[in-house]
Order: structure tokens, then C-alpha cells, then sequence
């Protein structure tokens, strides 16, 4: 058996947990891979609700999505993922399948732009509330840079204290890597 890598690994456990049809949150759009990987899984009924603070995101997301003719599966809010309660509608409550976090900052962007322990922790105490059951939150933790050891330390002690009737978590990692590689923290909703 092959072990798989860290982003392999993510997008085998959103395989696995969500399909067509479904509905998705992508908490942290980047430059728009994960979104795409999202809207092919829901498929044409399905939809994807993205969220980034930083417009050059947004543009290399919508321009990934275009090119790929996957525009009408994804709203995109310019906004941080703490806004996930209020942004997606009511009646999607309940219906949300997975969802994924890419943390750190945007590869090529401003590099003084990064995730937080604070916003991020909001984010997934309101996706665990409107998740349906068996719903996946994937934490891929880039943790390589200052603020990125504080949200890993934060994330690792928040998901440690999760009740386990309220979900499973799994973290998944390379131990005997250098450079601080990334590893995946994954909450799966009971």
C-alpha cells in the first residue's frame, strides 16, 4: 500500500464524503484548485460556497472556474470564513457535506495575509452546526511561518477538546519530514 500525500490524502476524504448533488464550502479559495475539485464533485445540482478576504483570490478562482465552464456551482462571498453562518442560506442548514480549509497564506500572494486561529475556529463551530451528519471539515495546516505555528498550536488544542460525540477528528501527517511540512486536521460531523 502506497501511503498517500497530504493533498491526495484531503481530496480522497472529500471523495469519500461528498457527492453529486451535494453542497460544499471551500473556506479558503486560494488560487481556486480546491473549488474546482469541489464543483466537479457536487456536479451540476450541486453547489459550492467559497469565501477569501483577498480579492486577488477571488479573480484567480473565478478565472480558474471559467475556464473549466464551472461558474454556475460556486458563489463566491469576499469574505472571511468566520462569515459562513450568515452568508450561506437558511435552507442549505443542514445539507453541507464538506467542507475544506487551506491555512496559511496565498501561494504567490502578500505573505503578511494569513489565516487565524480565531476566524478559523469560528468557522468550524458554524460549519459543525449546519453540517449534515457525517459531513467532513478538512484543516490542511501550512504551519511553516510565525503565525502559522500560533493558528497549528490553537487548532491542535480547539480540535483535541472536541467532544467526541459531537465528532471524530483525525490528524494526518508525515513525522520525519524537515521544513515543517503541512498535515491535515479532519473533523467528521456525528
Amino acid at each position: 500500500m502506497k501511503m498517500e500525500r497530504i493533498l491526495p490524502f484531503a481530496k480522497s476524504l472529500l471523495k469519500n464524503s461528498v457527492t453529486h448533488g451535494d453542497f460544499v464550502v471551500d473556506a479558503t479559495l486560494g488560487n481556486g484548485h480546491d473549488t474546482v475539485f469541489l464543483a466537479n464533485l457536487v456536479g451540476e445540482h450541486g453547489k459550492v460556497y467559497g469565501f477569501d478576504v483577498q480579492k486577488e483570490a477571488i479573480e484567480a478562482t473565478k478565472n480558474r472556474l471559467s475556464e473549466q465552464n464551472l461558474t454556475d456551482r460556486v458563489t463566491i462571498f469576499h469574505e472571511g470564513h468566520e462569515q459562513i453562518f450568515e452568508k450561506i442560506p437558511v435552507e442549505m442548514h443542514g445539507k453541507i457535506t464538506g467542507a475544506i480549509f487551506n491555512l496559511g497564506y496565498l501561494p504567490g500572494g502578500d505573505k503578511t495575509i494569513v489565516t487565524h486561529s480565531k476566524t478559523t475556529i469560528a468557522a468550524i463551530e458554524q460549519l459543525l452546526a449546519i453540517m449534515a451528519s457525517e459531513g467532513i471539515i478538512i484543516l490542511v495546516i501550512y504551519h511553516g511561518h510565525e503565525q502559522g505555528a500560533v493558528e497549528r498550536d490553537a487548532l491542535l488544542d480547539y480540535c483535541q477538546k472536541l467532544d467526541q460525540k459531537t465528532a471524530h477528528v483525525l490528524q494526518y501527517q508525515f513525522i520525519n519530514q524537515q521544513n515543517n511540512p503541512p498535515f491535515i486536521i479532519a473533523i467528521e460531523k456525528r
